[in-house]
């Protein structure tokens, strides 16, 4: 009964929503509150701005596209700045076709359903709220009844902007219906629904034969010509093309660049005056958001027509290339498989991460500079610290393909990819190897990859299998030197004796016999390799280990094991290191005595208490660096 108990919840929250009075009602309402009379481009923006903004790494961030689109917030900040935000302020850009242009799979269509959501459910709220003439076909703007003659006074007093002639058939409703009088017609509050064909459509090219002017445009209804004796009634016409139903939201034309040409004719009076011709009428105006999206190639060929070049400086193109930053790509495939059935199949960590690398090297481009290869490019693109690079080398790397991510592997090709190593394995859980085995063997299943791409391809996957084994190493050893921590803690304390000594230029005093030694180059040289301090940078480095020091008990704080990153990073790789034949014989023995089998138990545990492993997953983590040490 809960569920529906929130259908009747819902469905008494709509009545409460809804209001119907005169057009003098209406006239009180804008006077209190001005945004109720916004435009189609307006009200869009508005949604947008109304859930949320906030920065990263000086980009921003709009909380509307936040759950759905990863990776990609530097095209929708372009998207929300240059067509939007212009477009709301009634900029000449709001009479420009959106077109998204970009791969397969890379979030345009996606975005363009986010929109038409958001407008239904903003459309809901006293922010979004739309009025229309009540029993219009076209949900008409009730503002449309103010004679243009009077438009000037109306903007001094109201401080509201008319753009629009009454439709044909609102202009004989109120002669027949009203006698005139437009402080009597009855307005309402409409709620955008696509299914429900209220201010927002959706047109699909198809056969050029079979589809008719009349799916974008509506159609004469011959059945009442005989009742209103002229195909010129308005009441003898069907209002019901796309265009029509659109009006006062959004009209999303699929790959509108495969429409025939009759179709996009249509589309020049709109977007620049705001109208279109339909059956023995006037012009009818319109205010819809027209998006379209299309692929690079469909574009390349649609503008290399001149025939379509009027059309073509109507456009505004928003480039919507594929994510490029990894971190990312993992929670588009999270997401996708969150979506699916197979939520209950248990996918190993870094399963997804090596997927991600993968396809992101794909869509990559080669740096000019000798010193970025692809792989530290990948990582910096993803906010990691890479050694000798900063956020000015990010931009500057930026630059040199503006509208990188326009080529390689799709989303879609890898979460098909993982479907298939799910159902070949037939047990409910998979790991990296698999998701990798999986990816290579579908190349050769990929119709649209050319042999040379395939040969890189093949690389990107031996680079995410590279990427993986010192992955796996470092997840078996920080569980195995978390059952030394007592070693960890004790190696760190030594260091940082040894460390404060060398600083302070003293002697260190051998706790047994109490005879004076010199600091242990040795062993911090041991520890400092282990994160590639070079010679050169070690005292910087171990000065700063001291700073960070005296800073903690300024603070009252003590200094320990967690204080700094790196150094703890070096205490576990040295550790790592000093424990790697103990950590070989336990991964590999196949008859391990008890103490081995202890620990090796005591790891398999912690791997799945605290990083996500499966028991299966985790043994198999073990084999596979066991098998890693033992080459």
């Amino acid at each position: 009964m809960d569920i529906l108990n929130k259908v009747k919840q819902y469905r008494e929250e709509e009545k409460t929503l809804k209001w119907e009075g005169t057009f003098a009602d209406y006239l009180a309402i804008i006077r209190e509150r001005p945004e109720v009379a916004q435009t189609a481009h307006s009200r869009v923006y508005n949604m947008i701005k109304h859930s949320g903004l906030s920065e990263r790494d000086g980009r921003k961030m709009y909380h509307f596209f936040g759950e759905e689109i990863f990776g990609l917030e530097e095209s929708i900040e372009r998207l929300v700045e240059e067509y939007f935000h212009p477009a709301a302020k009634r900029l000449d850009v709001r009479k420009r076709i959106l077109l998204l242009m970009g791969p397969v799979s890379g979030g345009k269509s996606t975005i363009v359903t986010m929109l038409k959501r958001g407008l239904e459910q903003y459309s809901r709220t006293d922010e979004g709220a739309v009025y229309a003439i009540k029993g219009c076909p076209m949900h008409e703007d009730p503002l449309h009844l103010i004679p243009k003659h009077l438009r000037e006074e109306f903007y001094d007093d109201y401080g509201i902007r008319i753009e629009g002639s009454l439709s044909p058939l609102n202009t004989m409703r109120l002669d027949k219906e009203y006698g005139g009088k437009i402080e009597d017609v009855l307005v309402e509050r409409i709620f955008l629904s696509e299914d429900k064909r209220i201010g927002i459509g959706t047109f699909s090219p198809s056969d050029p034969k079979s589809q008719d002017i009349a799916d974008l445009t509506g159609s004469i209804d011959f059945s009442t010509i005989a009742e209103y004796g002229s195909e010129s009634d308005p009441r003898a016409y069907r209002f019901d093309g796309e265009l029509n139903k659109a009006n006062r939201g959004m009209m999303e034309f699929q790959e509108m660049l495969k429409c025939d040409e009759k179709f996009l004719w249509h589309l020049l009076s709109l977007t620049q005056e705001g109208n279109f011709k339909a059956g023995r009428f006037a012009l009818i105006s319109a205010d819809e958001l027209i998006v379209a999206h299309t692929n690079e190639s469909e574009y390349r060929s649609f503008i290399s027509n001149k025939k379509n070049e009027a059309l073509h400086s109507r456009i505004i193109v928003m480039p919507i290339p594929y994510n490029l930053r990894v971190s990312q790509e993992e929670r588009i495939y999270e997401k996708m498989i969150n979506e699916s059935d197979m939520k209950h199949v248990h996918i190993a960590p870094h399963a997804l991460r090596v997927a991600a690398i993968f396809s992101i090297l794909t869509r990559l481009e080669d740096s000019k500079k000798q010193s970025v290869d692809i792989v530290k490019k990948m990582r910096l693109y993803d906010g990691e610290n890479v050694e000798g690079f900063s956020q000015i080398d990010v931009e500057e790397l930026k630059k040199e393909y503006p509208v990188e991510g326009m080529n390689g592997i799709d989303p879609r090709y890898v979460i098909n990819r993982i479907s298939s190593a799910i159902i070949r394995k037939e047990v409910p859980s998979i790991n990296a190897l698999d998701v990798l085995r999986s990816l290579k063997d579908g190349l050769d299943q990929h119709a649209s990859i050319s042999d040379e791409a395939k040969e890189d391809y093949m690389n990107y996957i031996s680079v995410a299998r590279k990427e993986y084994d010192e992955i796996a190493k470092k997840e078996v050893q920080k569980a195995f030197v978390y059952s030394y921590e007592e070693s960890a803690k004790t190696l760190m304390d030594n260091y940082l004796d040894n460390v404060e000594a060398f600083c302070n230029k003293n002697k260190l005093r051998d706790q047994l016999t109490g005879e004076e030694m010199s600091p242990d180059e040795k062993l911090m040289r041991s520890i400092e390799e282990q994160i590639g301090i070079s010679e050169n940078a070690k005292k910087a480095f171990r000065e700063e280990i001291l700073i960070r020091i005296s800073a903690y008990a300024r603070k009252g704080k003590r200094f320990d094991y967690n204080s700094h990153d790196r150094l703890r990073e070096a205490i576990q790789k040295k550790l790592f290191a000093d424990l790697k034949d103990i950590v070989k014989i336990t991964t590999s023995s196949k008859t391990p005595d008890e103490s081995q089998l202890k620990k090796v138990n005591e790891v398999i545990s912690r791997l799945i208490d605290e990083h996500g492993y499966n028991s299966v997953s985790a043994n198999e983590l073990l084999r596979y660096v066991g098998s890693l040490l033992n080459r």
